[in-house]
């Protein structure tokens, strides 16, 4: 019960193949072969009935034999193709025990199923392990020299007697050590190529999870960085103009609807835009300087319907250039972020938009004169804050790290806040 061949190369296979099926061919032609010479051969030179008893009962034996063989050998093949759950790879040496104790038995009785040791060679080296199959094969050599020297009638057996046997046998076993190192080869080559899928399995895999986590990193820097803020503004304006109505003020809360909706349809079109993987709308419409002094205005706008003083405005330092969109984006963002927090946290009078073409980089700085914090502490900045707010730093940080730029904060308590970004630019994005 030989196990199947591995799945080696083509050529490989195909002598694996070639090699298994012409031992078993050989195997059962050798055994009929032997079952015919019986019949023949013996029943012409002995015609008793007892004779012909015994030629039936080897006869039947050699059938017994013959389906031994094949059951062993169609269980494995079976198994191995996946139609069976029966595994028969265990039984091996038990089932070439039975199969040479047949043989044997045969040997005993007749000389002429000498010649079925060959294929049995072969299963030897194969099943058993070499030291032992050397063992087994020189045993049954020298079992089939002496039924051939029983049957010859001679007193002592002949030199081609004894080297006929021992040169099959000899040859059996390069042969099956041949074929052993093959096997070994080809299931070398197997082994390689299923961990060579299970590693681009797990390749694909890890790929596919970092794709998503990647996505669900740029969705949540996107809504932090518009909706939620967009959102934000929305709540405080809208409480403002609830109370411009209460108070009788029509035209202020008239005036504060009114940038409620511009607000929310301003966060519409980057919900859209960045569900598409698309650059800002807001700087689709027009340059980075012009997008930032826009932004700037907003904001005044957005302080003053909540009843606050800030006043916001914007400065550029030397000859604009033509950025990356994503530097671009990361710049916008990053104001955006920071004018959110003055708005809802600084407290501050005034703020400071400050863009800057340096040659081989590209700053942006956001100042303001509010209440600051304490940069290194548990809550506040890059660190996030106990209640899931404060993600807009660490977003900031992590998009400005993508484009091997830096990303200071400096701030301390009523000292005011500053965010300092530093893009490098290359020769030509300059």
């Amino acid at each position: 019960m030989p196990a199947a061949d591995p799945q080696t190369t083509p050529s490989g296979a195909a002598v694996l193949r070639f090699l298994r099926v012409t031992l078993h061919v050989g195997f059962a032609v050798l055994l009929l072969v032997a079952i015919l010479r019986l019949h023949l051969l013996q029943g012409m030179a002995d015609g008793g009935a007892d004779a012909g008893v015994r030629r039936y009962l080897w006869s039947a034996l050699a059938v017994a034999l013959a389906g031994a063989y094949l059951a062993g050998t169609l269980l494995e093949k079976r198994y191995d193709a996946g139609r069976s759950t029966f595994n028969p790879h265990p039984y091996a040496v038990p089932w070439l025990g039975l199969v040479t104790a047949l043989w044997g038995v045969l040997l005993a009785g007749s000389a002429e199923f000498s010649w079925v040791a060959f294929p049995l060679f072969f299963l030897h080296l194969h099943v058993l392990p070499r030291p032992v199959a050397l063992v087994t094969i020189t045993v049954m050599t020298a079992a089939v020299v002496a039924s051939q020297w029983v049957a010859s009638g001679l007193h002592s057996p002949t030199l081609p007697l004894v080297l006929g046997p021992v040169l099959g046998a000899g040859f059996a076993v390069v042969t099956g050590l041949a074929y052993r190192a093959l096997y070994l080869e080809g299931e070398a080559q197997r082994l390689a190529a299923e961990e060579l899928r299970r590693t681009r399995a797990e390749l694909a895999r890890t790929q596919h999870e970092a794709g998503v986590a990647a996505e669900r990193e740029r969705l949540a820097r996107e809504i932090h960085d518009t909706l939620s803020q967009g959102l934000s503004s929305i709540v405080l304006v809208a409480r403002a103009a609830e109370k411009s109505l209460a108070s009788g003020d029509l035209g202020t809360a008239a005036e504060r609807l009114a940038l409620v909706q511009q607000t929310a349809s301003e966060n519409l079109s980057e919900a859209r835009s960045f569900v598409r993987g698309l650059t800002a709308p807001r700087l689709q419409e027009s340059s980075l300087p012009e997008t930032l002094k826009r932004l700037c205005a907003e904001t005044e706008t957005l302080a003053a319907a909540r009843g606050e003083g800030l006043h916001c405005r914007f400065e550029l330092v030397g000859d604009p250039a033509e950025l990356p969109p994503q530097y671009s984006v990361t710049l916008l963002r990053a104001a955006q972020a920071s004018l959110a927090n003055v708005r809802l946290h600084a407290q501050a009078r005034s703020a400071v938009i400050t863009l800057a073409f340096l040659g081989d980089e590209v700053t942006l700085d956001v100042y303001d004169d509010g209440t600051g914090f304490e940069p290194e502490a548990p809550g506040s900045g890059v660190a996030g804050r106990a209640d899931g707010s404060g993600f807009g730093l660490r977003s900031l940080a992590a998009r400005v790290s993508e484009l091997n730029g830096s990303l200071e904060v400096e701030s301390a308590p009523g000292e005011g806040t500053v965010v300092a970004i530093r893009l490098p630019l290359t020769g030509e994005q300059r």
